[in-house]
């Protein structure tokens, strides 16, 4: 692995609020606080120790605001940017004499504030938006307009994901709760059914057995409205066996200090999270996939997940980058102090050779992978993919991993109502430490299985 922060003009030194690669060309798409969408073309780093740079092909002006997000189409034929004041934008690629060039094919109105995250469905028929305004909406893109509002956010919506296997969406709020919505289709209309999402779970605290046997305590598993971010953006893996949820925290006990983590959520289970991910200086603000499947290096004993293949993710808190993979428990790499200010998105190229961050401090980091730095690609075909829907989850619960009782007991609280608005809530994420290392971005991270 090599590359690091690439110091050229991204947005007129405006923060990158948002990047994703082209799912097919590979090309990189940046957007900023400049108003503008900018197209970038990665280049190998030719000797060992230089990294890839980015060479300036296209901006795509239209927006008259902060570009929050963009998110390309599954058959990249289409291009999703949602903006501040509610825009939201599909643009479409169309061939000319000298190549191909995208322009504006429609505009989705129906948001009354900022566009802070998007995601396509696996078919790209549908997309769905988290906004400031508390809601996310379903859009069918075939008519260009909403097909369902999911209103049931108190708080600003900074993260939303579609399941692959189109059963699930899942959204993140600065109200503390994460909603899952479970696909139950109405009536067929003309031999189709209609996608209908209707919440199913509402993660929002975990029980915290006092020592002296007294009433438990009710801890929010995620980071309130002071979190120093935009964004919370989560996200399914490739194969839609498990959830993987930024911004969350806890504690181990009542009078300790607030813990960093990311949350696991098996498909077998999503009322509670399976593991978590703790031990960050900063609050985690986005998760991504590498969409490359892997082959297994081998049996270990002390793996995590249950699965065939490998899977690799990345972690990305407000200043440092931790690179996981599904059959080691510490994480494979580690980056700290790449940037003055808050990373704001995490994409991986589509053969996942490269990983790009872009951050408020107006720059973006590129990071390059050696051929099978990884490991060896294998397709994943229907047959081969594990969906924890079966007796066996994915996830794998090793006693030695549970948290002792005696100190953290964690079961997440599934509910359908609203959390209370007057409950207490945690300390400004800046202010919070762990008790375990003054500089915790260079240590490793082991994951947590989380006793049910």
């Amino acid at each position: 692995m090599k590359g690091g922060t690439v110091q050229i003009n991204w947005h007129d030194t405006k923060p990158v609020l948002t990047a994703d690669f082209h799912p097919l060309s590979g090309i990189l798409a940046t957007g900023g606080a400049d108003y503008d969408i900018k197209l970038w073309l990665i280049n190998s780093g030719a000797a060992e120790t230089k990294g890839p740079a980015a060479s300036y092909q296209n901006s795509l002006s239209y927006h008259s605001s902060a570009v929050n997000v963009l998110r390309f189409s599954p058959s990249g034929e289409q291009l999703a940017s949602g903006a501040d004041g509610g825009e939201l934008v599909i643009w479409k690629l169309h061939p000319t004499d000298t190549g191909q060039t995208w322009k504006v094919f429609k505009t989705l109105s129906f948001h009354r504030k900022d566009v802070l995250d998007l995601q396509w469905s696996a078919n790209g028929a549908f997309l769905i938006s988290g906004s400031v305004d508390n809601s996310c909406i379903v859009w069918d893109m075939s008519k260009g307009s909403v097909h369902q509002i999911l209103d049931s956010h108190s708080h600003y919506v900074q993260g939303v994901a579609w399941d692959p296997l189109a059963k699930y969406v899942a959204s993140l709020s600065s109200d503390r709760t994460c909603r899952i919505y479970i696909n139950k289709p109405q009536a067929k209309t003309k031999g189709m059914e209609k996608i209908n999402y209707v919440c199913q779970n509402v993660i929002t605290k975990a029980e915290q057995p006092s020592v002296d046997d007294s009433k438990s305590v009710k801890n929010h598993l995620f980071h309130d409205e002071t979190l120093p971010s935009f964004f919370r953006r989560l996200a399914w893996s490739p194969d839609g066996s498990f959830l993987l949820v930024p911004a969350g925290s806890y504690k181990i006990s009542p009078a300790s200090e607030t813990v960093n983590t990311a949350y696991i959520f098996s498909r077998k289970d999503l009322s509670r999270p399976a593991l978590q991910l703790p031990g960050a200086s900063k609050p985690i603000v986005v998760v991504r996939f590498c969409p490359v499947v892997f082959s297994l290096r081998g049996t270990n004993p002390a793996a995590l997940f249950k699965l065939p293949y490998r899977l690799i993710f990345a972690v990305a808190t407000l200043n440092s980058l931790y690179i996981y993979d599904t059959e080691s428990v510490p994480p494979i790499a580690i980056m700290a102090g790449l940037h003055y200010a808050a990373i704001t998105d995490i994409t991986w190229s589509p053969e996942g050779r490269y990983l790009a961050l872009s951050s408020q401090d107006g720059y973006c980091t590129l990071l390059e992978f050696e051929h099978d730095e990884l490991g060896s690609p294998i397709s994943l075909s229907e047959e081969t993919k594990v969906t924890g829907d079966e007796n066996r989850g994915p996830v794998q619960k090793r006693e030695e991993m549970i948290i002792d009782a005696t100190r953290s007991n964690v079961a997440a609280e599934s509910t359908k109502s609203e959390p209370g608005k007057n409950e207490g809530k945690l300390a400004s994420p800046s202010s919070t430490s762990t008790p375990i290392s003054n500089k915790p971005a260079k240590r490793r991270i082991t994951p947590m299985a989380i006793d049910p």
